[in-house]
């Protein structure tokens, strides 16, 4: 059972973050690093309860795909984050900066630095043939690459204490957790956690697993739907506000609920919110496909890939897959299509538990009113050949619910095709948070120089390159939000990024790049023959990572 949150427990949690502000700002990296490591701990022994209670509310337990789904988005992704910023506090200790795991290299007058795959978490055994690196903003070089964080984390330059309110997700249920972790451990924030009422339930579990920052007075949690938010928001001692959730919510919070204050207040450039706030809002997110002469094994495992980023989660993800982009021409749409309904119709239907589903449902679809059926289950539906001009909903806004769409668009050759739809996704499509593009191999290397100006081009925080961009969430070691250039007025995908573990400074992008066919089955497949032992295994690597794990991890994912 949750606490009751009224203004007062607010006021009392902001004035112990006040004093916990000041410890943090004068804390050593030695003392955080065992704040992180306690942690560890803490997350290990509510690991499973975490499990139990995200199958419970979202009606998974009977679902060997969905108990996994709940180890692997929920506590291995929050381990990953602490792992992680402890390996980096402890080089700033040893080294003073971060150490890669990779040389960067200037490509284009733009710093390109490797972040994946990680040695410490073996990664490359867990996630074998993938790589991710982020491209830095031009004007970033490798002298600079950091910015002052390993300064201010080093305490070499001096941090003024501050509160930080971050807003909880009601989605994924490692976001509220390692966002919070984020603002705790780098940008030196004590923070006030409001919990999203959609998985308020699991408040007891985290404030148990993240003791350590809540005894050092680094970490409070509250909960309450919009007035609690709104009151947290405008207490005059939280010093700034991180929401992730939807574009509505970050326009009623920064320019007010009213739609013609709101416009006024854009007109004039004056926000109601006197504070600074950073996001990540979600998108609309497009898959292109770049025509080749795919073989069958390929277009098969590309449509498994795909269908597992439109069913994730219920298709309750920012980064969902919701647009998949074709040549008109390609002469295997046909068939890739028929594969991919094919593969979105073994994926088990799921409960449809985010608030507005059915209604949304009822809006995207296209078709009759569909109820959910008296288990609150709503389908899958993937709606094929839109036009833009006539289906601009789909293009335009999220729809947060179990609906994706197809269009095809025209190219002289894949060439123009690809720079085309650059073009579109950039121009006509919501959002800046994501994309993917399967790309054949041949393609790659025969038309180089085509495919890097078309990654230098996209205005995504991430892109897949043959796998889902949702990964790069989970890595934590890739920075996590939208492209850059977003305004309180233009918000787009958001502002600002969080993980990040290496700290870079000015992220522009990140890529993730996989081969067109997974070997072994990866675990994110509603085809795989046992996801929760592989998921277990890989809780087991995050709690204590240990050579010794891999042969056990290893022979579970080749059963897959």
């Amino acid at each position: 059972m949750n606490a009751v949150t009224t203004t007062q427990t607010i006021d009392h949690a902001v004035g112990e973050l006040l004093k916990g502000a000041q410890t943090l700002a004068g804390s050593s990296i030695e003392q955080r690093i065992e704040a992180a490591k306690a942690c560890i701990q803490g997350v290990a022994r509510i690991a499973q309860r975490w499990q139990t209670a995200g199958c419970q509310a979202n009606r998974t337990s009977g679902s060997v795909a969905g108990r996994a789904e709940e180890i692997l988005t929920g506590p291995v992704a929050s381990l990953r984050y602490l792992h992680l910023i402890i390996k980096t506090m402890q080089d700033l200790q040893s080294k003073g900066k971060p150490q890669l795991p990779g040389t960067a290299k200037l490509v284009e007058g733009q710093l390109r630095v490797p972040v994946f795959p990680t040695q410490l978490l073996f990664d490359s055994v867990a996630f074998r043939g993938m790589r991710g690196e982020t491209w830095l903003e031009p004007g970033v070089s490798a002298q600079n690459m950091f910015g002052d964080a390993p300064d201010r984390m080093l305490r070499r330059k001096s941090v003024q204490p501050r509160v930080e309110l971050v807003l909880g997700a009601g989605n994924v249920s490692s976001i509220a957790m390692t966002d919070s972790l984020t603002k705790i451990f780098q940008d030196d924030s004590a923070v006030l956690l409001k919990m999203n009422p959609v998985n308020q339930y699991l408040g007891p579990l985290f404030e148990e697993a993240l003791q350590p920052l809540v005894k050092l007075g680094w970490l409070r949690i509250v909960y309450g739907a919009a007035v609690e938010g709104a009151y947290a928001i405008s207490h005059p001692h939280v010093h700034g506000v991180h929401i992730t959730g939807s574009t509505d919510t970050h326009e009623a919070i920064v320019w007010g609920c009213d739609a013609a204050q709101r416009q006024q207040r854009k007109a004039a450039g004056t926000p109601l919110l006197d504070k600074p706030i950073s996001s990540e809002l979600g998108n609309v997110t497009p898959w292109i496909i770049v025509p080749g002469d795919y073989t069958k094994k390929q277009l098969a495992a590309q449509a498994e890939t795909m269908a597992a980023s439109i069913t994730n989660n219920a298709s309750f993800n920012c980064v969902a897959t919701k647009m998949v982009i074709t040549w008109k021409q390609w002469t295997q749409r046909e068939q890739f299509l028929g594969l991919l309904n094919a593969a979105i119709a073994r994926t088990e239907n799921r409960y449809a538990y985010y608030p507005g589903a059915e209604e949304r449902f009822a809006q995207f679809s296209g078709g009759a009113s569909v109820a959910p059926d008296a288990n609150g289950v709503l389908p899958w539906k993937l709606r094929s050949n839109l036009n833009y001009d006539e289906h601009a909903l789909l293009f335009q806004r999220e729809s947060f619910v179990c609906v994706a769409g197809e269009t095809m668009l025209e190219g002289s050759s894949p060439t123009d095709y690809l720079s085309r739809t650059v073009e579109f996704v950039n121009e006509r499509m919501t959002g800046t948070l994501a994309v993917e593009l399967t790309v054949p191999t041949e393609f790659q290397k025969r038309s180089a120089a085509e495919f890097d100006t078309a990654l230098r081009r996209l205005r995504y925080g991430t892109i897949g390159i043959n796998q889902w961009a949702g990964l790069s969430f989970a890595w934590m070691s890739p920075p996590w939000g939208g492209y850059p250039g977003a305004s309180l007025a233009d918000v787009q995908s958001g502002i600002g990024s969080v993980h990040n573990t290496y700290l870079l400074d000015r992220p522009q992008k990140s890529i993730v790049f996989a081969p067109l066919c997974m070997s072994p089955k990866p675990v994110w497949f509603s085809t795989h023959r046992c996801p929760e032992t592989v998921a277990q295994r890989l809780l087991s690597l995050c709690v204590s990572p240990s050579i010794l794990k891999l042969p056990a991890l290893f022979a579970a994912a080749l059963r897959g």
